[in-house]
């Protein structure tokens, strides 16, 4: 029951309303019977104390039939689309209620009040009951507002519940999609190796090649990784690269310690590398040097353009899924600058705490 069960009142109350409950019927037991005290017929103490007791007796009933009614409205109109509906009818519930317990516990009221040697005759006053319908409704209408508070934080929290879930889907299968991204460039590398260099060569970069996956596998499924982490893994993907460009391809690395901790999103910084190296002539005529550093809390990838005269084919998704990742994990976006025959971009560097999901 309800009224009884502390869970069952929170559930369907928003609240647990026990002690609201005997404060409100003291209160307007006492007002009422202010309202319907007639001096003239009050003659003494005991009727005063008859008089009250007949107040908190009808306050009662009202509040006990007018919950249960709410309690019942609720249940069969839970949704936001039905508040005006629900509460139109709490609002005839209420009159008709306090009515009904007014007339019926009157006439109750007035056989005990004989049975003491009293006098008594029940009357229906309409300027009495008027005042009593306004405040019980305004009693109901703290209880609308709590349950409309406490329906919109569930409903907010659902929705918000929701979007994570979608965020997170997003971020798996963009995540999912960089890995491919990176084998597809991966093996392109290595069929390059094949045509220019020994078998030997070949079997070297496949074994470091393996040895990177096992790094992206123990890396597990995170969103953000620490740029600790992230340097480490690029830093395994160069030494691949330099196998096959040698001093032809070189890197500038300007890392202070304090930002090892901060965090990014994973495989970005290697992306980027790959990327640089994929569209650019690295030749001992035109080495490629790449830089790496930190301004203002971003990290900072740059390299002159030197682009090739016949260029591998683009699949687009490099620069698009660093993007999307960065917009979903944080609402932020790295910065792409394509001027003054040099290449820049800017990752934010984050806390744990702007991951959204």
């Amino acid at each position: 029951m309800p009224l009884l069960n502390k869970k069952k009142r929170i559930q369907y109350l928003g609240f647990d309303d026990f002690w609201y409950s005997i404060m409100g019927i003291l209160v307007l037991s006492i007002i009422t019977n202010y309202l319907f005290n007639n001096p003239s017929e009050r003659t003494s103490t005991a009727l005063v104390f008859i008089g009250w007791v007949a107040s908190l007796f009808f306050t009662l009933c009202d509040w006990v039939i007018i919950r249960s009614i709410l309690i019942s409205l609720r249940k069969k109109y839970p949704d936001f689309k039905d508040d005006k509906k629900r509460i139109g009818i709490l609002i005839l519930a209420v009159i008709s209620t306090v009515f009904l317990v007014d007339l019926l516990g009157g006439y109750l009221s007035a056989g005990v009040i004989k049975l003491f040697g009293y006098s008594s005759q029940h009357v229906i006053h309409l300027k009495v009951l008027i005042p009593v319908i306004i405040m019980t409704i305004m009693v109901m209408a703290i209880y609308e507002v709590i349950y409309s508070y406490v329906r919109l934080k569930k409903s907010i929290r659902e929705e918000e519940q929701t979007k994570q879930v979608m965020i997170q889907a997003q971020l798996d299968t963009l995540r999912n999609q960089a890995r491919p991204h990176f084998l597809f460039n991966s093996l392109n590398t290595l069929r390059d190796i094949i045509d220019q260099d020994t078998k030997e060569d070949a079997k070297d970069f496949v074994d470091n090649l393996s040895g990177v996956y096992r790094f992206i596998i123990e890396s597990g499924n995170s969103n953000l990784i620490s740029l600790g982490e992230e340097l480490q893994f690029a830093k395994a993907y160069i030494h691949i690269q330099s196998e096959r460009f040698g001093d032809n391809l070189k890197l500038n690395w300007n890392i202070p310690d304090a930002k090892l901790s901060t965090m990014i999103v994973p495989m970005s910084l290697q992306l980027l590398l790959e990327n640089a190296i994929k569209h650019n002539i690295v030749s001992k005529a035109k080495p490629l040097t790449i830089t790496v550093t930190i301004t203002d809390d971003h990290l900072v990838v740059r390299n002159k353009i030197q682009p090739k005269s016949s260029q591998t084919p683009s699949t687009q998704i490099g620069l698009q899924n660093i993007k999307k990742r960065y917009q979903l994990i944080a609402s932020k976006t790295p910065i792409i600058k394509n001027e003054g025959g040099h290449f820049t971009v800017s990752l934010p560097l984050l806390k744990p705490s702007k991951e959204k999901s």
